[in-house]
């Protein structure tokens, strides 16, 4: 599918860098959530990357990571096409041992960057598990960027947990974006995935700024990433945004507001669609014996679909205000703002 776009996501994030702004890197779980992100992306009038990993992409493709990637691809690209802004599409947390979710990624055109996880791993087999990622993206016949991860970062990510974080350290960064030509870096900084509330975290902005600082200070123009972001509060975004940062993943905090939506509305509307007490639970013929039925206006899937879009859209032009990136929407090719 062809995106049409006024800028690449290598230039989106060089903007970001110079204007000391970033993007909320907004994870899809569902097509719905992926709609709600495109429409509070076209009312912040701002661009969004948004993310997919290995167990999104076999849910859509039924098992498929392949087809999950071109289901999201053909999404997207008529989809913001259509709403005239540009968004930008990364495989998140490929394990560096997964030859099939990599082997995918790299041959679907779907993403603009893909990121390779062997952080935890040793120094050495992160730098050669990374550098060979990077120089297979670099054989692709168009600009895709590969973001690494150094450190580790507390928290559950795909149902794998982690229970110490080990902090980035600024010199080892310099090495290993030296050694490796990453695009990207991703640091722990004291975030954590999964839930977790921002007053609760050892959030260490100083040491984002000392990664950035050594690695300017050594020639490299790296944006940082910034992984684990749901529950940060909008003060603690914003302090990092004056750093080299300029992506925060968040993923956790939109499959909960979806939930929440889906449940309060089930709740408000039960009797509608479960039969009361007394009323046989003949589905079948749709209670054609009683005098009770469910109201199609209520039960139709796509009426809670739609509230969690509007949930979705309202969270992410939030989200979009705090890191900068509402008001400076690129846009579809032509369209520029």
């Amino acid at each position: 599918m062809t995106h049409h776009r006024a800028r690449t996501l290598r230039e989106v994030y060089a903007d970001a860098r110079r204007e000391a702004y970033g993007f909320v890197a907004s994870n899809i779980t569902t097509l719905d959530i992926m709609q709600g992100l495109l429409d509070g992306a076209a009312a912040a009038d701002s661009d969004v990357v948004l993310q997919i990993k290995r167990d999104t992409a076999a849910y859509l493709g039924n098992g498929d990571v392949s087809a999950g990637l071109s289901i999201v691809d053909a999404h997207l690209g008529a989809l913001a096409d259509d709403r005239g802004v540009s968004a930008f599409l990364n495989v998140d947390h490929v394990d560096a041992d997964d030859a099939e979710m990599l082997d995918a990624a790299l041959a679907s055109d779907a993403p603009d960057s893909i990121m390779v996880d062997a952080s935890a791993a040793p120094f050495e087999e992160n730098v050669a598990r990374t550098a060979d990622v990077v120089d297979r993206a670099a054989a692709l016949d168009r600009d895709v960027l590969v973001e690494a991860e150094l450190g580790t970062i507390r928290g559950t990510e795909s149902g794998e947990t982690t229970e110490e974080a080990f902090y980035t350290d600024p010199e080892e960064a310099v090495e290993f974006v030296d050694r490796t030509g990453c695009d990207l870096l991703a640091v722990s900084i004291g975030t954590e995935h999964g839930v977790s509330a921002g007053v609760d975290l050892d959030l260490r902005v100083d040491l984002a700024d000392d990664i950035d600082a050594a690695l300017r200070d050594h020639g490299f123009d790296v944006p940082l990433v910034i992984h684990g972001s749901s529950g940060l509060t909008p003060e603690q975004v914003s302090a990092l945004m004056e750093t080299g940062v300029c992506k925060l993943n968040t993923n956790t905090r939109y499959q909960y507001e979806a939930a929440r939506t889906a449940c309060e509305f089930y709740l408000a509307n039960a009797d509608a669609i479960v039969p009361p007490e007394g009323v046989a639970d003949d589905r079948a013929t749709f209670f054609a014996d009683t005098d009770w039925s469910p109201e199609k206006s209520t039960f139709d899937p796509r009426v809670v679909g739609q509230d969690v879009r509007d949930r979705i859209a309202a969270v992410y032009a939030e989200l979009a205000a705090v890191a900068g990136s509402a008001g400076r929407r690129r846009g579809a090719a032509g369209s520029e703002s």
